[in-house]
């Protein structure tokens, strides 16, 4: 087994600790739940991470990811 395998399942086991952690700690409370924006921005950096070997194109998905967050953030506070 390479050191890239090693790495891939340490991290798919680490992803199945935190997905049961999430089930057993989940609150259903409404007031915690993400909304659009927040799952756009979520998406944006997330495309900005997948197409990161285009820097320039990477990084601009960062930000406007991060710039949504910051706008989501802003949104939820005045409430």
């Amino acid at each position: 087994m390479g050191s890239s395998q090693v790495y891939v399942l340490i991290s798919l086991l680490v992803l199945a600790i935190v997905a049961v952690l999430v089930f057993l700690v989940r609150n259903d409370s409404r007031a915690n739940r993400l909304t659009p924006l927040a799952i756009t921005a979520f998406a944006f950096v997330i495309a900005g991470i997948v197409f990161g070997d285009n820097k320039v194109l990477g990084y601009s998905l960062i930000g406007v990811g991060i710039a949504l967050a910051v706008a989501d953030i802003l949104r939820k506070g005045r409430r």
